[in-house]
């Protein structure tokens, strides 16, 4: 029906229709509607249609200017063209039209549908050009009073759209002729408005494919339009934006919103305010000035859009900077509106609209009440402004389902307090588009969300700290010269001791909530470092008849059976090769080759026990063989053969213990045709699949249940489902290399043979590899400045891609069957970062609104702020130019996570973040050891809670508390020792963004792992490993030697310190 209604002799959109289309009236349609004309015409004659016998309604020319008409709203509600320069003449027995022969060939093929309909004959009257079709006017008259001369009236009733006036010759013949007649003109606006209020199933169908566009390029354009144009300072005038939201509207593949561009108009030309210039009226324009963005500034944006004539509106306040003043009226206006939106339910009156945002700003905001907009808006559908249907306090019509409301509010000609006149005054104003439900009313243009926190920025925060210092300062201004020069360090003081109030406040909870859990024996802390390697059974031939003819008592290599079968008296001896510890090869002075092979043996120091070891302890075992030959290349051929097969067995082996650990995953249901997924093309994935071969890029595509990712490769593939995600990042590449989303996982899954709980989807916005010995290029260089453009508009483009697709999956996670995952992307907030060293490498560590992140150096890090129980900041004074950060989660058998060498620079802004998220954390001078802290705790959770709980942490108690330092220094650990911590990541596995993750590591280990008797130092390492199994925590000398050795780097051996003292930092000079 829809795209029956768009082929228009004057299209509705006012655009010329395309020559190849013909022109089709639907007939269903019409049929249908003209019941209903004709129905509600006979039902409400007297009351809405003044007792009228007959409706004239006559269509005015073809105009350029954007115009809503009764008359075109008929033509186009009915037959779905719009018929300029027609008369239509509706009586009890006829419909006569009165036009131009090509229009009335068109309306000829409704006479036998109306005829079937309603028993009415349609008559056709066709004016010749150059004639003024007075005779045919006469015709109809006559066809008026013989129709009206057997009804009750002897003077017939002609109903007609009084507010429209005649435009053109042949409609202002028409109307002097009609004035002139014996006729008895009412006006029946009152009964169109009425019988066009209620949509059916088609026009809502129109309204929301208008209300998706309107919506989607105030989200997808404007906001991003105006972010780029404040954040970058640029120059833009409201006219400049007005024309380029109207050609994105009339184009909307440029938002990749898929409807026809010919059946899309506007519905006012968009209205961008600014400046202390505000009209809150549609009938608003947009002037020349530029846009203003200062500090306590507001803009205000208005936009619709209409799909085969139907329309939709939409209307957004921005704050920029606000002061209290402004964020409270945008509040109540916003708390008035959902109110208003909230009362468009069947049954309620028109005016109890208006009235519920009029009580809410009431008992909110009193003081505003004078300069709430008049009405709450209109009904809105053929024309913007549905007459009859204002959403005032007067109206006191009942409310259907189907009708559709533009619920427009806002407060006009506000004053605020600040000296720029641009800024003083202002005004607010939001608007959507919403059907009347049976309950609950749907908002069509809630996509573009108008929530506090997406529609106020703040950009200049130190300047608001500096004018409340400066108020400050003006109320004291009777004190002293000196107490004025210090009245900055007494702010800063207030402030952290309003800091130091609500962490006192977040302690006292803290421990409330600790005592709680562990009382209830949450977080007992079971060692698992001594689990049993699983491997499966060793078996290389079931029978003697399977093993290969021996060759010469040589030693062979049976790729097929993963066994090696050594020559030993005279026989050939099978071993499986996961026994194989490790294998060598030497040559003499004399060219004389050996081979040597190392086997696992239980019981020597550092073999993990294997359920093998375990299932034949009483057998017999063969730890090393040497052979010897003079056939060096055989030697070293058998030598790669036995490393290469024990490298394959030992992977394998190693996936399938850790597939095993897995949680059945639910099956992914892939999208139907109908309607295709949401894809991003030429994805890297982290971590990347396994194998030599080259790497590929692959897609990801979202599904029904989750997401997959896919290469060329049939064997590459990855499914994330919708419930398997615990957070989910976007972050576009602004200062890193990357534009990336980033999925962490409640349960692991596989990616090739790697087992994760982060998956990453990258794509590199520009060429990490630059060209070497080109020479230093000028910047003036034209190449060079193109080159740069063009790096800009890819990553630019990169980003636009990356955020169309984050924001279809969010509305696509919106919907009711996923509400219970509460999953949406959340974007990282670099003015909240720091520099850290969670790992190995120096890394940007970013905050978010649910978690700490860092997503572009391997192994990620990624801590969910819910799971924290306290945060330790660790050497912080001393005069230390960087600190480390504790996380101490709650489930007490993780260890904590250290972030080290975070420069004392962030150290207060990390400190402000961690206590507005309602996160405890204490400082303290030294390095805690706190895997025996923990221990402590979880052994005697009640004597944890009676000492104070997390209270022995504070600096200021244990200084106050002297005595005991003694104590409370048993758990130090020098700050040069690495700390032995975890995050959530168990891979640990570093990794360059294009190089490649194939390294072999084996031959280096393998070389040292060979046994050559033990000496005095591999007795003594077998005697510590005995007293940590033990349970002995303390450290030897050769330990901590041994530590310090891996935390300095091998080529570097620290300094030595006497004993007594405390470690101290080396300084620079």
């Amino acid at each position: 029906m829809a795209d029956n209604r768009n082929r228009n002799v004057k299209p509705a959109n006012g655009k010329p229709a395309a020559a190849a289309n013909p022109y089709a009236i639907n007939l269903d349609n019409f049929s249908k509607r003209l019941k209903m004309l004709y129905s509600h015409w006979n039902k409400h004659n007297t009351d809405l249609w003044g007792s009228s016998s007959a409706l004239a309604i006559a269509t005015p020319p073809v105009s350029e200017d954007l115009r809503y008409l009764k008359s075109s709203a008929l033509n186009i509600w009915l037959v779905g063209y719009e018929f300029p320069e027609t008369i239509m003449v509706f009586l009890k027995k006829q419909i006569h039209f009165l036009c131009s022969q090509k229009k009335a060939s068109l309306l000829d093929v409704v006479k036998k549908s109306a005829r079937e309909a309603i028993d009415v004959e349609v008559v056709i009257h066709v004016k010749a050009k150059g004639d003024d079709g007075t005779g045919l006017m006469d015709t109809i008259f006559r066809a008026i009073h013989s129709q009206a001369s057997s009804g009750d009236h002897n003077v017939p009733i002609v109903g007609h759209i009084a507010r429209e006036a005649p435009e053109g010759k042949f409609l202002e013949t028409w109307d002097e002729k009609l004035k002139s007649a014996k006729f008895e003109l009412s006006d029946v606006t009152t009964g169109f408005s009425e019988l066009f209020a209620v949509k059916d199933e088609t026009e809502l169908t129109n309204v929301k494919k208008a209300a998706f566009l309107t919506s989607s390029v105030m989200r997808q354009f404007v906001v991003p339009k105006l972010e780029k144009a404040i954040d970058e300072e640029r120059k833009v005038s409201h006219s400049t934006l007005m024309d380029d939201t109207e050609k994105t509207i009339l184009e909307p593949g440029r938002i990749k919103v898929k409807l026809k561009a010919e059946n899309i108009d506007i519905c006012y030309p968009p209205i961008f305010q600014s400046g202390g210039e505000f009209d809150l009226k549609p009938s608003a324009s947009s002037n020349d000035e530029n846009l203003y963005y200062d500090s306590t500034s507001v803009i205000i944006c208005a936009l619709g859009s209409r799909y085969n004539s139907y329309c939709s509106n939409i209307a957004r306040t921005f704050l920029i900077d606000a002061n209290s003043k402004q964020s409270k009226a945008y509040e109540v206006l916003l708390k008035a509106h959902e109110a208003a939106i909230g009362a468009l339910k069947s049954g309620n009156k028109v005016n109890s609209v208006y009235q519920a945002a009029v009580s809410v700003v009431e008992k909110e905001a009193p003081e505003l009440a004078a300069n709430l907009t008049k009405t709450a808006g209109t009904g809105i559908g053929l024309e913007f402004r549905e007459t009859g249907l204002s959403l005032n306090a007067k109206n006191d019509r009942i409310l259907k389902p189907g009708m559709v409301f533009n619920v427009s509010l806002g407060f006009q000609n506000l004053q605020t307090e600040t000296n720029n006149p641009k800024t003083r005054k202002y005004s607010v104003l939001l608007a959507d588009t919403v059907i009347v439900g049976e309950k609950v009313p749907d908002v069509l243009t809630s996509k573009s969300s108008k929530a506090v926190k997406d529609v106020a920025y703040s950009f200049n925060e130190d300047d608001e700290e500096e004018e409340k210092m400066k108020v400050k300062a003006e109320d004291n201004g009777n004190e002293t010269f000196s107490k004025t020069t210090l009245r900055s360090d007494n702010h800063e003081m207030s402030k952290e001791e309003l800091r130091r109030q609500h962490q006192a406040e977040l302690a006292r909870q803290k421990n409330e909530e600790t005592a709680r859990r562990l009382a209830g024996g949450g977080a007992n802390a079971a060692d698992n470092r001594g689990a049993v390697k699983t491997v499966g059974d060793l078996i290389a031939y079931k029978n003697v008849n399977d093993l290969p003819p021996p060759r010469d008592l040589m030693i062979q290599v049976d790729q097929k059976n993963e066994a090696i079968l050594l020559p030993i008296y005279g026989s050939m001896v099978p071993f499986h090769v996961a026994t194989v510890k490790s294998v060598s090869s030497q040559q003499d002075s004399n060219r004389t080759s050996y081979i040597r092979i190392i086997f696992n043996v239980p019981g020597t120091s550092f073999t993990p026990h294997d359920a093998n070891s375990l299932k034949f302890q009483g057998s017999i075992y063969l730890k090393e063989v040497s052979f010897r030959s003079k056939d060096s290349r055989h030697i070293i051929e058998v030598v790669q053969q036995i490393k290469t097969l024990r490298r394959q067995v030992n992977s394998r082996e190693s996936e399938r213990a850790e597939r095993a650990t897995l949680v059945t995953q639910e099956r992914l249901q892939l999208a139907s045709a109908k309607f295709k997924p949401i894809k991003l093309h030429d994805l890297w994935i982290r971590p990347p699949f396994g194998g030599r071969g080259r790497k590929l890029t692959g897609s990801l595509e979202a599904h029904t249940n989750g997401f997959r990712y896919s290469t060329s490769r049939p064997d590459e593939r990855v499914d994330v489902m919708f419930g398997n995600i615990k957070h989910a990042f976007f972050q576009p590449a602004e200062r890193e290399m990357i534009t990336l989303v980033h999925f962490h996982l409640h349960n692991h899954i596989m990616v090739g043979n790697k087992k994760t709980k982060d998956v990453q989807f990258y794509i590199e916005v520009m060429d990490i590899v630059q060209t070497l010995g080109g020479g230093k290029r000028s910047a003036y260089d034209p190449d060079e400045i193109e080159e740069e453009q063009r790096e800009r508009d890819r990553k630019n483009k990169i980003n636009t891609d990356f955020q169309n697709f984050v924001n279809r999956v969010n509305d696509l996670w919106g919907q009711p069957q996923f509400k219970a995952f509460d999953l949406e992307f959340d974007q990282p907030m670099r003015e909240l970062g720091f520099h850290g060293v969670p790992h190995k490498a120096s890394a940007f560590i970013v905050p978010t609104s649910n978690c700490l992140v860092e997503l572009i150096e391997t192994p990620f890090v990624v801590i969910t702020l819910s799971e924290i129980e306290i945060v330790n900041l660790e050497r912080v004074g001393l005069g230390q130019k960087n600190f480390d950060m504790t996380i101490v989660f709650k489930d007490f058998k993780r260890d904590v996570l250290r972030i080290d060498s975070i420069p004392s620079t962030s150290l207060d802004g990390i400190k402000e973040w961690l206590n507005t998220t309602d996160l405890k954390y204490y400082e303290s001078r030294l390095n805690l050891n706190w895997r025996p802290i923990l221990k402590t705790i979880t052994d005697d959770p009640e004597k944890f809670i009676e000492d104070g709980g997390w209270e022995f942490l504070n600096m200021e108690v244990s200084d106050s508390e002297s005595e005991n330092s003694e104590e409370s220094d048993q758990g130090y650990v020098p700050s040069d020792v690495q700390s032995e911590s975890g995050s959530e990541d168990e891979d640990d596995d570093s990794e360059s963004l294009v190089e490649s993750e194939d390294d072999d590591e084996e031959d280096s280990d393998e070389d040292s792992e060979e046994d050559e008797g033990k000496t005095w130092e591999e007795l003594e390492r077998e005697a510590s490993y005995a007293d940590r199994e033990k349970g002995d925590d303390s450290d030897s000398e050769e330990e901590r030697k041994r530590r310090k050795m891996k935390a300095f780097g091998k080529g570097r051996v620290p300094d030595k310190r006497p004993s007594g003292n405390l470690p101290k930092r080396s300084k620079l000079r």
